[in-house]
């Protein structure tokens, strides 16, 4: 169950970063991280459980930290977290972190 809302953005990202191994799987897969990080700031936690998804709407409640995840056509899947605090968003890779 997303929350996506077309109201804008459920809350500040601060400093938005990217691995270089998540920047290279992006441009070989094709997708802008910006439509991503677009996504993930919506509340669209994409290819999450549903009991994650639930989770992340806690966790935006609650001020903890946030967590969403892509599929890329290639099998791979690209995340993106956003720290409690919300400092920092980073994209990266699954195995990054």
């Amino acid at each position: 169950m997303s929350t996506c809302t077309k109201d804008g953005p459920r809350f500040p990202i601060g400093k938005p970063i990217i691995t270089p191994a998540a920047q290279a799987a992006l441009e070989a897969a094709g997708i802008p991280g910006v439509l991503l990080l677009a996504r993930h700031l919506h509340g669209d936690w994409g290819d999450l459980s549903k009991e994650d998804q639930l989770q992340n709407d806690l966790a935006l409640l609650l001020g903890m930290r946030l967590l969403s995840s892509y599929a890329l056509l290639d099998g791979g899947k690209v995340s993106i977290i956003t720290e409690a605090d919300r400092s920092v968003t980073t994209i990266l890779l699954p195995d990054g972190y």
